[in-house]
């Protein structure tokens, strides 16, 4: 490894490290004004305006996002196209949002004395308390940023980064305050893996009827091996005559029954697993991932409210159905 391969390591890791230090000392600096801020924002009846210049106006934007798919109705407007007409989008009932890591940003200034008289409650996350825009400001946030990653001082990164991270923590905790749900963000993302995939239950993507291997707790080993040749899932259910899962057939099972000398005739009570990982309908796809990474199972059955048998799940479904 040559000393440029390693300077670059270097200052790669110093960069993280500062700007993981000057989160850690936004943590330990929140206060008041944040609280104040989430409460604007929850009680706020028209929407939820962000602007900013800049790398700034780079974070608002990101910002303005996620209050919106996160029930919060949102928009970034650029402070230049605000002093052209924009400013007309702004009305009392809303709430505005201002980053400037300078607290001086000639744009946002001169707008301020329109969104004041409009009446709008102005909120801003600035890096210097005593600057124009923090002192007009109804709440202000200190980022509190005592040094920037860049070696010259000069290009904002550590303040953009903490300026990004309390924009998210408003957020959430404004998604907190509000109960935001699931559903409600499926309903905003429609289209996307993130929302969709995210929310899918296990009914909605289960084997159900003919589909399902099932046989009898009284039935034999070959009864089993023909309900998995037949059904090509790599296992079956076994349940009671009440048809409630008292254990599992898996291929597994099948291996260890013929090391154990087992025969056709055997029956099935000696061979299978009991208490097999049961699913129940209503739960998310995506927990059942979670469960077969920490289970090493690739196979469930899935019951309903009665603990009924009424569909299975593998691999493959969720493979198809684009849950994983």
């Amino acid at each position: 490894m040559d000393n440029n391969h390693i300077n670059i390591l270097s200052n790669a890791k110093n960069v993280l490290k500062i700007e993981a230090d000057e989160i850690y000392n936004a943590l330990n600096n929140i206060g008041e004004s944040f609280v104040d801020a989430v409460k604007a924002i929850v009680g706020c009846k028209g929407r939820v305006v962000l602007s900013g210049m800049g790398k700034s106006g780079h974070i608002a934007r990101k910002i303005s996002s996620t209050l919106s798919s996160t029930g919060t109705p949102a928009f970034f407007m650029h402070p230049g196209e605000a002093s052209h007409g924009d400013l007309g989008m702004i009305v009392k009932s809303d709430v505005i949002i201002l980053f400037s890591n300078s607290g001086q940003s000639d744009e946002l200034i001169s707008i301020l004395p329109n969104i004041k008289r409009i009446g709008t409650k102005i909120i801003s996350l600035t890096n210097n308390e005593a600057s124009e825009i923090a002192l007009q400001s109804d709440i202000h946030i200190n980022l509190n940023v005592m040094k920037e990653a860049c070696p010259l001082g000069l290009s904002p990164t550590a303040s953009s980064t903490v300026a990004l991270a309390l924009g998210d923590a408003l957020a959430i905790c404004v998604l907190e305050e509000k109960g935001f749900s699931a559903e409600e963000f499926k309903r905003s993302h429609p289209g996307g893996s993130l929302g969709k995939n995210s929310l899918v239950k296990v009914k909605d993507i289960m084997l159900i009827g003919n589909n399902i291997p099932m046989i009898n707790f009284d039935a034999l080993l070959g009864d089993a091996i023909k309900e998995i040749s037949e059904k090509k899932v790599g296992f079956t259910s076994v349940v009671d005559w009440q048809k409630k899962p008292i254990g599992i057939f898996t291929d597994g099972d099948l291996r260890r029954a013929i090391l154990n000398n087992k025969n056709t005739n055997s029956p099935i009570l000696e061979c299978m697993t009991n208490n097999p990982i049961i699913l129940h309908e209503e739960q998310l796809a995506i927990d059942v991932v979670n469960i077969m990474e920490t289970s090493k199972i690739t196979g469930f059955l899935v019951t309903n409210k009665t603990g009924i048998l009424i569909g299975i799940l593998n691999l493959q479904v969720l493979l198809k159905q684009k849950v994983i």
